[in-house]
Parts: C-alpha cells; sequence; structure tokens
C-alpha cells in the first residue's frame, strides 16, 4: 500500500519544527522528514507529529504517540512506533493490531518508488524484517541483498507454497533459518525439516504444516511448481538447497 505525506505538523516542538516541509518519507526502517531549512527529523524527533497522508487515493491522518528503536532485534535500522487514527466517535485508536507480545507497533518503510509504505509488528511483513531480513540492507556479508529473502519469509510465515494461497495462520510456530548467517535453526527435537523458500514460494516440500490442509497431494494440486518435489525423502535441506532454497524452516509435522 502506497502512503504519501501531504503534511507533517509538530505539536510541542521547538521553534525550527515548523519549518516547512520538504520531503517526507523513510530511511531503513524508521520516518525521515525533511525541513526547508535543512533539519532533518527522524525516530522519536517525531513524537506529537501529525501525518496527514494519502492512503490509495484517501486522505487519513495520523499522530505519532511514541518511538522506539528495535532493541535486540537482528534488525538495528529498524524503529517501532505507535501510531493513532482518530475514530469517528472522536477518540484516538491505535492504527495497528496487538502483535504476539500484546503490542502495537508500526514500522515504515520505502516501497521502492517514492512512496512511503507503513507495517504492524502483528504481521508477517514486520515479523520478517525485525528477524532481520529487512527488504533494503544487505546480509553480514556486506554483498547479498536482502529483500529476496524478505519475500521468501513472508511466504514462508503464511504458508503460501506456491506464493499466493496461505495454507496455514500466521504464527504457527516454525524454526527459520538460513545459509548467510541472518538466522540459525533451534533444531527442536519435536520438529523437522519442512520446506525450502525462495521468493516466490516453497521450491520443495517435505510434509505441511497443519493436519487439515489435505496433505501434500492437495497443497501440490495448487502449486504446480511442487511437482516431483514433495515427501520427506525427496525434500531434504540440502536439496531444497540445490534448488535454489534462500530460507529452510522446520516445524511439528502433522499427526
Amino acid at each position: 500500500m502506497r502512503w504519501l505525506a501531504l503534511a507533517l505538523l509538530m505539536s510541542a516542538a521547538p521553534a525550527w519544527a515548523q519549518s516547512p516541509l520538504r520531503h517526507f518519507g523513510a530511511d531503513g526502517g524508521d520516518f525521515r522528514a525533511e525541513l526547508q531549512d535543512g533539519t532533518v527529523l527522524r525516530g522519536r524527533d517525531l513524537v506529537g507529529a501529525t501525518l496527514s497522508l494519502t492512503v490509495d487515493g484517501q486522505p487519513l491522518t495520523l499522530r505519532i504517540e511514541d518511538a522506539e528503536p528495535d532493541a535486540g532485534s537482528r534488525a538495528p535500522d529498524v524503529w517501532l512506533f505507535t501510531l493513532s487514527v482518530l475514530a469517528p466517535d472522536g477518540t484516538r485508536q491505535d492504527l495497528c493490531t496487538p502483535d504476539p507480545e500484546g503490542r502495537r507497533l508500526a514500522i515504515p518503510y520505502s516501497d521502492g518508488s517514492g512512496g512511503l509504505s507503513l507495517t504492524c509488528s502483528s504481521g508477517g511483513v514486520g515479523k520478517c524484517m525485525r528477524m532481520g531480513y529487512r527488504p533494503w540492507a544487505v546480509a553480514p556479508d556486506g554483498r547479498t541483498r536482502l529483500a529476496p529473502y524478505h519475500a521468501a519469509c513472508v511466504n514462508l510465515l503464511r504458508g503460501a507454497y506456491g506464493g499466493d494461497h496461505a495454507w496455514t495462520r500466521d504464527g504457527t510456530a516454525v524454526d527459520i533459518y538460513d545459509r548467510i548467517g541472518v538466522q540459525a535453526p533451534d533444531n527442536d527435537p519435536a520438529q523437522a525439516f519442512e520446506a525450502g523458500w525462495d521468493a516466490a514460494g516453497a521450491v520443495c516440500l517435505a510434509h505441511p504444516r497443519v493436519p487439515e490442509n489435505g496433505g501434500l497431494l492437495a497443497i501440490a494440486a495448487t502449486a504446480p511448481r511442487l511437482a516431483g518435489r514433495t515427501g520427506s525423502g525427496v525434500c531434504t535441506e540440502d536439496a531444497a538447497a540445490a534448488w535454489g532454497a534462500l530460507l529452510f524452516n522446520r516445524s511439528r509435522p502433522p499427526g
């Protein structure tokens, strides 16, 4: 979803923050407001700001209630914002729904074409960023772009084996890992190798994540890319890597 800033209004801010807005967008996982006098505001500088935006052509006004760095995560350039919207009854409500920790946090990022995107910590896009798969960043080797890893991670969390239909709920327990130094496997003995993933979905599937999916045959019928690549004897981590997997995951086998 593309967001365009129309105005930035500061409340309880120093006089220099009243300079006209030159540009508003995202830098990494943080807001970046550049004022006409050259001042740049980020992170906590923007607490109290009211943002007048357009979202898919419709106006929306948000207020930045709080901001904090994502301390302790694998995403040092991600900031977590509490954003509120004005409800029809005149009260202010959180923009985001609760995440697994019960927090309602938003993460800004560039949409890659000059616009601003927002995601919530409760969804797969935000969860994958916080795991370290930030679409604007590179891996610890300083070279490998993480954008395709982020796309693979979102498909993985959704169980979107064919890249479209989600076969499970985001939040089902999975162990996600890679071979580029971002995430290492937990190797829970109750879990087994499930699948390897690229930006388009699963490259192979050893077992379905939840039993109500209808099994391997039902999933493979909706994902032609899995033809001949299902079953624990066929889909192993090494086989997935040979088929171009970027991420791998383990999960509890059904039954």
